[in-house]
């Protein structure tokens, strides 16, 4: 069956399963387990939002002729629960969208397989089960990279980060309530994020645009521009939804925004990419939001954060006050952690200014291709003196190690950088000033 809202980010939860099983009211004996009146709703509810048509998942589960012949090693990902993927750990905190089966749930799913896959009575499915998915609920504005776009990699350099300047059309102000990212090929897309570029700010990322060749301009890091707002952001893993209730995030007509496509083709090799971002558009909110990035910046500028060859655990860590760089006390919505593919575990955190610790979001088991924001379901309020702390674990042993060109990577010393082979250690977190 993959969000990380980065991006983006933020809401969906949990579900009601009605029996689907039992006495039949005669023998003693148990009730068939049947497709359409016990295992559709579990399989709508749970993974159709990946695997369908148009997901992210390689194959779709939206019919019983898809799902049946899938059914063996659905169940195996399933029993070691690595589908439906939830990687943050409950008992740090609580959060809408949560996609985990329940130990009855996979009992359930377990029983239809090895009881034969029995179709049952698709004039009588039952009925829905009920759950806040985390999704995108309505898609007011679509905007896409002006044309398809190839990466410029070299056989020693397989990344390229890509800006496109996208004008904004809306005549009035608007706040953004939504959004998703759909890369156009995920196979040579790493992340994407879209920068906001206030009416005041359009003209030098138009000059960055018209100074390059071809579609957009290379933009490693930033945007090499000045804008350092987000308005969202997609990792592997992120499969988009709305704003917390009652939020959003300022676009002021005149603006553009600024697409951020990261390429890596370790795998696919270069092959052209048409990305687009959808967003949900509202004229008020309650209160204006704001995306804070959250990483040490001594990290980005230097060779701080080394993670030296060999080690099986290193880990790095940053904590300071958000309240300057946001603008006074806050309250948090929503978190995300970022990390590549020697990252294992991870923790977004609050310290207290009474030295107590509020977990934020817990990654037990980091896996590069599941990435997404949580929505918090009881959003905690922070004070100035109160520090926001992110801390990462990697493993660059050589059992850890990525295959890059057919072979597997010697270890060496890695540091922060943009590229996939590189590190990071970043949080995304979704806030509104009190």
């Amino acid at each position: 069956m993959r969000s990380l809202s980065l991006a983006s980010l933020f809401t969906g939860l949990g579900l009601v399963l009605g029996a689907c099983g039992g006495d039949d009211g005669g023998d003693g004996g148990t009730t068939e387990v049947t497709y359409y009146q016990d295992i559709k709703p579990l399989v709508d509810a749970k993974c159709v939002a990946c695997h369908s048509s148009d997901g992210i998942a390689p194959f779709a589960l939206t019919t019983f002729e898809e799902l049946e012949p899938m059914a063996g090693v659905s169940l195996i990902n399933v029993e070691n629960k690595t589908m439906p993927p939830w990687p943050a750990n409950p008992d740090c905190n609580e959060y809408f969208g949560d996609r985990s089966l329940s130990d009855d749930q996979i009992e359930l799913f377990k029983a239809w397989v090895e009881g034969g896959r029995v179709m049952g009575d698709p004039n009588a499915p039952a009925p829905p089960l009920v759950t806040e998915q985390q999704r995108l609920t309505r898609v007011d504005k679509t905007l896409s990279m002006p044309v398809a776009y190839t990466p410029a990699t070299t056989a020693d350099y397989p990344d390229d980060y890509r800006c496109f300047v996208v004008p904004w059309t809306e005549s009035t102000t608007k706040y953004v309530t939504g959004f998703r990212a759909v890369p156009g090929n995920p196979k040579v897309v790493h992340h994407v994020i879209a920068f906001y570029a206030a009416p005041d700010q359009v003209a030098a990322y138009q000059q960055l645009d018209d100074a390059t060749a071809g579609p957009g301009y290379t933009c490693f890091g930033g945007t090499n521009g000045p804008s350092r707002t987000w308005i969202g952001a997609w990792a592997p893993g992120s499969l988009g939804s709305d704003m917390p209730p009652g939020t959003g995030l300022r676009v002021e007509p005149g603006s553009a925004v600024i697409l951020q496509v990261h390429y890596n083709v370790l795998e696919a090799g270069p092959e052209p990419d048409l990305t687009e971002v959808e967003m949900k558009l509202d004229d008020t909110v309650g209160k204006a939001a704001i995306i804070q990035p959250w990483a040490n910046p001594n990290w980005i500028d230097s060779l701080d954060m080394r993670i030296p060859a060999g080690d099986a655990d290193v880990m790095h860590a940053f904590e300071f006050d958000a309240s300057f760089p946001v603008g006074g006390d806050f309250t948090l919505h929503s978190a995300a952690l970022h990390m590549h593919t020697l990252g294992t575990h991870t923790t977004a955190s609050i310290v207290r200014a009474d030295g107590s610790t509020e977990c934020l979001l817990q990654i037990d088991d980091w896996n590069f291709h599941w990435q997404g924001s949580y929505g918090l379901r009881q959003p905690p309020t922070f004070h100035r003196g109160d520090k926001l702390r992110v801390e990462c674990h990697w493993d660059n042993s050589p059992s850890n190690q990525p295959m890059i060109g057919g072979q597997v990577r010697v270890p060496a010393d890695v540091y922060w950088g943009e590229s996939t082979t590189d590190e990071m250690c970043l949080g995304a977190f979704y806030v509104t000033r009190l």
